[in-house]
């Protein structure tokens, strides 16, 4: 009776336990670690139960196992599967027309160009070269190499006497070693008459004295502006005719941070600025191309430059301090006595301006230059009761 009542336990347990089909059958079988006897289980590697099988189980009821498991051949079927078709249009809550009172978008007519008479003129990107210069590359890294030699000066203190004849012109020019010509000083004082030969290399002159010294005008020193500025009158342009077409001679007009390097003009090198009369370009500190500014100088003419030291309207911030802002520079150009252009001396400068404007932010003392190349006449006016433009 006791092993009746056992066997209809057994039977009782078989009938209530899951079946788990013919594969999960024969896949427990095969596992040594799920068939192994009670005390050996605990000795087998742990790990064994989490790896991957090398290959699909192989039994003989695979293919009876796919049959029985196959996907139905379409949705189970029921009546409560009819009423769940999608609708056939949007719901009632989205009207599929606009109401009456929609107006489509006001038309915008994209053929027409907008008026940009009041923007400002885009900055020039700059050239690799210019059509009219005569400088080669060699000169260039020479020029280069000279830069990175001798560094530039810093500022020297002048004696009141001395800074006094600044004031009142008296300003020598001293002879370039590249220049071939003559530089004749006139009875009145600041005033020279200059004449180059044919065979002249590029050359800046340069004046003995500076027009800007940092102890005696930085406005960070004297608290209000300082304006320096010189013209130079054009009488001639190549001994052949008058003709920059060739670009056999011409005149450019500047300032430099000294040291310069005199076989090169205002400028292409480190420190300087200038506008060029054979092509009309502004460079700063720039040996390749320059930047459009201004039409070719002609005999003639006079041209101006000038520049303006102010104390910072807006102080400079730690960044722009630290990019070397100090002061608001204003470089203005004059032809025939009246403002033709500027720039900002701190922002307008290009990628291919190299150091930027170091050496002329008011932390060094600048002097006049002029640069010629061929045969130029032209007179140099330092004294203002010789200028045609008036800037103070």
């Amino acid at each position: 009776m006791f092993k009746k009542f056992k066997d209809k336990i057994k039977g009782d347990e078989s009938s209530s336990r899951p079946s788990y089909g013919t594969d999960q059958h024969n896949m427990l079988s095969n596992n040594p670690y799920y068939n192994a006897p009670q005390e050996q289980r605990h000795n087998m590697a742990p790990t064994e139960k989490y790896q991957a099988p090398h290959g699909p189980p192989t039994n003989q009821a695979s293919s009876s196992s796919k049959s029985e498991y196959q996907a139905p051949p379409g949705p189970p079927s029921g009546q409560g599967f009819s009423g769940y078709a999608p609708p056939a249009g949007p719901p009632p809550s989205y009207p599929q027309q606009p109401p009456s009172s929609w107006d489509p978008p006001p038309y915008h007519d994209w053929t027409v160009i907008p008026d940009t008479a009041l923007l400002p003129p885009p900055p020039s990107m700059g050239y690799d070269s210019s059509p009219t210069a005569n400088a080669s590359a060699e000169e260039g890294e020479r020029a280069l190499a000279w830069t990175n030699r001798n560094p530039l000066w810093p500022p020297q203190q002048l004696t009141p006497s001395t800074h006094a004849a600044i004031q009142n012109g008296q300003l020598a020019l001293l002879k370039a070693p590249s220049y071939i010509g003559d530089l004749l000083p006139q009875p009145q004082a600041g005033h020279w008459k200059c004449r180059t030969h044919a065979k002249c290399r590029d050359s800046s002159i340069l004046t003995n004295l500076p027009m800007y010294s940092v102890f005696w005008d930085s406005p960070l020193n004297t608290q209000r502006s300082k304006t320096i500025y010189f013209e130079l009158k054009v009488t001639g342009i190549g001994r052949g005719g008058f003709s920059l077409q060739e670009a056999d001679a011409g005149v450019a007009i500047g300032f430099v941070a000294p040291p310069y390097p005199t076989f090169r003009l205002p400028g292409w090198e480190r420190g300087s600025l200038g506008v060029h009369g054979d092509d009309g370009r502004k460079y700063v500190n720039d040996a390749c191309g320059g930047n459009d500014f201004t039409t070719a100088f002609k005999p003639g003419e006079t041209v101006g430059i000038g520049m303006t030291f102010s104390i910072p309207v807006n102080p400079p911030s730690y960044e722009q301090s630290q990019q070397g802002k100090m002061l608001d520079i204003n470089v203005f150009f004059t032809r025939n006595g009246a403002k033709q252009g500027g720039w900002d001396g701190n922002e307008e400068l290009d990628a291919k301006s190299v150091g930027g404007n170091i050496g002329l932010r008011g932390e060094c003392d600048l002097f006049p230059a002029i640069g010629v190349f061929g045969g130029v006449d032209f007179d140099v006016f330092f004294h203002s009761s010789q200028w045609l433009y008036r800037p103070y």
